[in-house]
């Protein structure tokens, strides 16, 4: 185990998004709510639960809005700005010393939140590093909680299978979750969850608090041995869990390339690199077998813990088997497949370079570089000033996605200080970001969603509600044509 947790200053912050789509590229958030609690899991203060207006470039997803309830016409007339939500989010959530939690925000909310505040020039990952902040990621946390330290809670079925889907775990252990897909009523949810989990088994609670630094993740994956590891790509039937074998760190990443040791890996030491990437990049529903590697990335919480907590009831669990030794000493023998394995992570992430799209506009730009001192300097220059005074300011500044960022910034959140030509810029904006592509533009594949869910469920009157108000919505923002 690895060290004592300081708890002396340390505040958790639980939180939720209900968003415009699944992509945090192209959606927004809708609905952000949060809850602080103490050390011992007691909420601190009352809850936040923001409503975030939609700006009128954005088209939202039909099955996302049926799935939260929320209309875009409720976010413009309760919600406040993106570029409001996030200077309060700095000055009053954000905190020295908050720890954000949620259930699979790492690979979803937290992605959502790096790109506001990307749009909003604010640093798209302090929130959640500097000034002692951290985060951790839940949803694996409880699957292996199921896996090895089950005693304490109830755990839920769906078709068959094990599952931890919030819903079902509130309503088998009893948790008030009145509305799911609400994002104030997850976030209280979770919390309760969270406080059996702490209640009934600490040491597993407190383990996997203090592991979520990547450093720590570093040294359990890098140590040579075999380890636990919990992951959402593993079988149900093992629930979720397995025993593997770090091959290699990776090269490019704080990651590394793990092997999962239930499968023997005989059969593919003698595929070539070409093959072993085929394999490696298969996709969910694809008729062919997996390779049986994954990459665990180290900033990213992933539930890993020693062979030592391994007892009699989670072996059976999991399915643990003296296969497993055999397996690792085979990887041992054989280091030349492991070469080869590096290859074949060459090949997958050159093809995946190449299917990147070109010419993607600036506010896909959040990976294309870290900000250094100047650009946060620029950044705070341009939160404290006025929108209006943009057109002159952009000629200073240096930085060219900021440059870019600006006047979008200016006419999502500021629309009423843009002048006659800044109006008709941002018309002409929206209809390329609109209506770009034809019959795969934005809109396009918007409207034909709604006519294919029309056509292909039942609906329930509120159902119905929800898709008229969403296309009134869409008539209401859709910018004049030329024609």
């Amino acid at each position: 185990m690895d060290g004592t947790l300081n708890t002396e200053d340390m505040t958790f912050y639980f939180y939720d998004l209900e968003t415009s789509s699944g992509s945090p590229r192209g959606g927004r958030i809708m609905q952000f709510a949060g809850q602080r609690t103490n050390e011992n899991l007691e909420p601190v203060g009352e809850p936040d639960n923001i409503l975030i207006k939609l700006a009128d470039d954005i088209l939202p997803e039909p099955d996302a809005i049926l799935v939260h309830g929320i209309t875009p016409q409720q976010t413009l007339s309760d919600g406040i700005t993106e570029a409001e939500f996030l200077a309060y989010f700095h000055e009053k959530i954000a905190i020295p010393d908050t720890v954000f939690l949620g259930f699979n925000n790492i690979r979803f909310d937290d992605e959502f939140m790096r790109y506001a505040n990307y749009r909003s020039f604010y640093d798209p990952y302090e929130w959640h590093w500097k000034d002692g902040r951290g985060r951790w990621d839940l949803l694996d946390a409880f699957r292996m909680m199921r896996a090895l330290r089950p005693d304490g809670m109830k755990w839920p079925l769906l078709d068959g299978k094990p599952t931890v889907k919030l819903e079902l775990l509130a309503k088998e252990n009893g948790v008030t979750h009145e509305n799911a897909h609400d994002a104030l009523s997850d976030v209280l949810a979770l919390i309760e969850l969270a406080q059996l989990f702490l209640k009934h088994q600490p040491k597993l609670f407190t383990y996997l608090l203090n592991v979520r630094d990547k450093r720590a993740v570093a040294r359990l994956v890098e140590a040579d041995e075999a380890f636990v590891y919990t992951s959402g790509k593993y079988a149900s039937e093992f629930e979720k869990t397995s025993v593997v074998k770090s091959l290699f760190r990776h090269p490019r990443r704080e990651a590394a390339v793990v092997y999962d040791l239930r499968f023997d890996p005989t059969s593919w030491l003698d595929k070539d690199a070409k093959t072993l990437a085929k394999h490696w990049a298969v996709k969910y529903g694809d008729d062919i077998e997996r390779l049986p590697v994954k990459t665990i990335q180290y900033n990213r919480c992933p539930a890993v813990a020693p062979l030592s907590v391994l007892d009699a009831g989670s072996k059976v669990r999991i399915k643990y088997s003296d296969d497993f030794e055999k397996h690792s000493k085979v990887l041992a023998d054989n280091p030349g497949f492991l070469e080869k394995l590096k290859d074949a992570l060459d090949i997958i992430e050159h093809e995946q370079q190449a299917r990147l799209p070109l010419g993607a506009d600036v506010d896909n730009q959040l990976y294309d570089g870290f900000w250094n001192d100047a650009d946060r300097a620029e950044m705070l220059h341009i939160r404290m000033s006025d929108p209006a005074d943009f057109s002159d300011m952009q000629k200073t500044i240096k930085n060219k996605r900021l440059r870019e960022l600006m006047p979008l910034y200016k006419a999502r959140n500021y629309a009423q200080k843009l002048s006659p030509e800044e109006h008709e810029a941002w018309d002409a904006y929206r209809r390329k970001a609109l209506f770009d592509g034809g019959e795969k533009s934005k809109l396009a594949r918007v409207m034909t969603r709604l006519a294919e869910i029309a056509k292909t469920r039942q609906l329930s009157s509120n159902d119905e509600y929800l898709l008229s108000e969403l296309q009134l919505y869409i008539e209401s923002i859709i910018p004049e044509t030329d024609a």
